[in-house]
Parts: C-alpha cells; sequence; structure tokens
C-alpha cells in the first residue's frame, strides 16, 4: 500500500464518527448493565438513539463502502492476516447492523417503547412475547461481548499497522494526510 493510496473523505469521515458513537455505545451499554441507580434511565435515553444512529450510519457506511472498496491491503501480510482482516471488517459492519436490530426486536417483543427523541418513537418491529424478549437480549449481551472484543482487535490491528508494519493502512484511514516516511 503506498503513502498516497487512502479511502475517500466520506469513507474515512464515516469511519470515525462512527468509531467515536461506537465506543460512546460501548462504554454507555457497560455503564448501563453495571448500575442500578437513578443514572440507569438516563443512560437508557441515550442508548437506544446512539443504537439507532449506528443503525442508519452503518447502512449508509455499507453502501458508501461497496462503492468505494478503497485502497488494497499490502502484498506483505500473509493469508492469515488477509483473511483476518477482511473477516474482522465484516463482523463489524454484521454487528453495527444486526445489535441495533436485535435491541429494537427485543424492545419491540417487551412492548418497551424505542424513543429516539421527545415526541419521536419508532414502531414496534416484534409481537409481544416475553419469552422472545429474554432471548432477543441474552443475544444481545453476547453479541455485545463479541462486538468489544472485535473493536479492541482492531483498535489493536490498526495500532500494529501505524506504530510496527508502518505499512499505510493506518495513514489510508486517518483524518489528516500523511508525511512521506524518511524510512525506506
Amino acid at each position: 500500500m503506498s503513502a498516497a493510496a487512502r479511502f475517500t473523505t466520506l469513507t474515512r469521515l464515516l469511519h470515525w464518527v462512527m468509531a467515536a458513537i461506537v465506543l460512546t455505545m460501548l462504554f454507555v451499554g457497560i455503564g448501563m448493565v453495571s448500575t442500578v441507580s437513578g443514572r440507569y434511565h438516563g443512560l437508557i435515553g441515550i442508548h437506544r438513539p446512539l443504537g439507532i444512529a449506528i443503525l442508519v450510519l452503518a447502512v449508509i457506511r455499507l453502501v458508501n463502502r461497496l462503492l468505494n472498496p478503497g485502497p488494497a491491503l499490502p502484498m506483505h501480510l500473509n493469508r492469515l492476516e488477509r483473511f483476518a482482516a477482511k473477516a474482522s471488517q465484516v463482523v463489524l459492519y454484521v454487528l453495527m447492523i444486526l445489535m441495533p436490530l436485535i435491541g429494537w426486536g427485543m424492545l419491540s417483543a417487551a412492548r418497551y417503547p424505542v424513543v429516539l427523541v421527545a415526541g419521536v418513537q419508532l414502531p414496534t418491529i416484534l409481537p409481544q412475547d416475553p419469552a422472545l424478549y429474554a432471548v432477543l437480549r441474552q443475544v444481545h449481551t453476547v453479541l455485545a461481548y463479541v462486538f468489544i472484543a472485535t473493536f479492541i482487535a482492531h483498535f489493536g490491528a490498526a495500532l500494529v499497522h501505524a506504530w510496527i508494519y508502518r505499512d499505510g493502512v493506518f495513514t489510508s484511514m486517518a483524518p489528516w494526510r500523511a508525511r512521506p516516511s524518511s524510512r525506506q
């Protein structure tokens, strides 16, 4: 990958905006399930609209990514590294779409409203069913752990590319222009 090979401006913007939102969502989610205080309802009020924002942005990002695939991976990566890079991207996209849908379905099954902002509520997408709610809640929880692990692996891989390989992968998604490397 050359230093000049970069993702489009829109792709980079979506990536970094979503990284901030997803990281916020992960912290809000962890805080939400680890408290029984009055803060719980405030965190729920943040969690639900953030989830829908992630869903909408993930669909936009997926369409953008299909239209603008971006630079190829560097040739020095072996087959396992190439597979891991592509698989982690697929897992992240699937989770960014599936997690909000499961959350929305879970709340629908419990007849809890999904309020985005005052006066704006999403319709239910599943019938009321306490057993379905319980299953979806468990699935949502397990996938949250998978999401956290995948996010950490993705972040770790970005740091490896930035600090160890210095192969242009990180700078291809960085919001700033890469400086020419003095190391060749």
